[in-house]
C-alpha cells in the first residue's frame, strides 16, 4: 500500500475514492453521500489550494481508503473531512496511516492542530439521545461507546475529545468534535 495526493485528473480513482465514499458512510450515517453525483462533488472540492486530499492504493492502483483535510484558521488548524477505508481492508492500519500521513502533510504547511466532527446520529454512544444541557462536560467525561462509533479510533490516532455539539443532526444527535496537535508532545499516535 502507498499513500499519494489524489489529482483531479485521475478520473478512476476518482471514481473509486466517490463509490467508496457512499459505501462507507451507509450504514451509520445515512444523510451523507447518498449517491454518485454527490460523492463525485465532494471528491471534486477536495482538490482545492487549501485543501489535501490522499488515498492509500494498492500495487494494482485500487483505491483502500481517502482522506481529506480543510485548511481554517489561516492554516494553523485543519479538519480531517472525510475520512473512509474500504470496508474489506479495515482493520489493516490503512486508516491509521491516512491520518499519521495527512497530520504531516497539515504540519508540513504549519498546521498546529487537526481536528474531526464525529457525529452520532444511530445511538452509537451514551451522548446521542439524551438531552445533554445544562451538563454537557459531565456527559462527555462518562462517554461510553455502544455500538463501535469511530470516535475510539480517533482517540487511538492521538485524538482527544474537546466538545461536542448537542442536537448538531437532531435532537439527541449530536457531534462529538475532537482534535490533536500537530506539534506539541503528548498527542502522538498511541499503540
Amino acid at each position: 500500500m502507498q499513500i499519494i495526493d489524489l489529482q483531479p485528473d485521475m478520473e478512476e480513482a476518482i471514481a473509486q475514492t466517490a463509490t467508496l465514499l457512499i459505501e462507507g458512510f451507509r450504514q451509520h450515517w445515512k444523510t451523507a453521500w447518498t449517491d454518485l453525483d454527490s460523492a463525485l462533488t465532494e471528491v471534486r472540492e477536495s482538490f482545492g489550494e487549501d485543501r489535501i486530499s490522499r488515498i492509500a492504493v494498492d500495487q494494482s492502483g485500487k483505491v483502500l481508503g481517502w482522506i481529506g483535510g480543510i485548511e481554517q484558521y489561516d492554516g494553523k488548524v485543519w479538519e480531517l473531512h472525510p475520512l473512509v477505508v474500504d470496508a474489506a481492508h479495515q482493520g489493516q492500519g490503512i486508516g491509521r496511516s491516512l491520518v499519521t500521513d495527512l497530520a504531516e502533510r497539515a504540519r508540513e504547511r504549519g498546521g498546529l492542530t487537526l481536528w474531526v466532527g464525529t457525529d452520532d446520529e444511530d445511538d452509537m454512544t451514551t451522548l446521542a439521545g439524551v438531552n445533554l444541557y445544562p451538563n454537557v462536560l459531565d456527559h462527555i467525561a462518562r462517554i461510553q461507546n455502544l455500538k463501535g462509533h469511530p470516535y475510539e479510533f480517533y482517540q487511538k490516532c492521538g485524538f482527544v475529545i474537546m466538545g461536542v455539539v448537542p442536537d448538531a443532526n437532531g435532537l439527541g444527535k449530536p457531534d462529538i468534535l475532537m482534535a490533536k496537535s500537530l506539534v506539541r508532545g503528548g498527542s502522538r499516535s498511541r499503540s
